[in-house]
């Protein structure tokens, strides 16, 4: 069941009063920031999924994380996609070594990082860390 705006308000609420490592995703502005409780300690510009793809708002928790995956779809099918995190069923955060249009949405749903930062990233994250993805 998706959440609503004030649900996933009040989840981002209770990590910041946590000591948590946490990952918040903001779609209108195509950023991701790496929390550490309330202190934001990384920021980044991403690229989320295009409107006809669009990424999954909600609080979800890292599932696997895989040094390079494959990444498979309808119109795509790419190799060695580095520092991948899925976080809810198909939809990850990963390098990108196939554009520089981070900013803009352009992903089929996943949220596409520079790879020195998705390495960053997958360093830094462990599997259950949250995520959080909200407009």
């Amino acid at each position: 069941m998706a959440l609503t705006n004030e649900e996933i308000a009040a989840r981002v609420a209770g990590f910041r009063q946590s000591s948590e490592r946490w990952l918040q995703i903001d779609l209108s502005s195509q950023r991701l920031i790496a929390w550490e409780g309330g202190t934001p300690v990384y920021a980044v510009i991403v690229s989320t999924g295009k409107p006809s793809t669009p990424t999954v708002t909600g609080v979800f928790e890292i599932q696997s994380m895989h040094r390079t995956a494959r990444m498979r779809g309808p119109g795509y099918d790419v190799p060695n996609v580095p520092w991948t995190m899925y976080f809810y069923r198909g939809y990850a955060i990963h390098g990108a070594y196939w554009h520089h249009n981070f900013g803009t949405p352009v992903s089929h749903g996943c949220v596409n990082v520079a790879v020195d930062h998705a390495q960053w990233l997958f360093n830094w994250a462990d599997l259950g860390t949250p995520v959080v993805v909200q407009h």
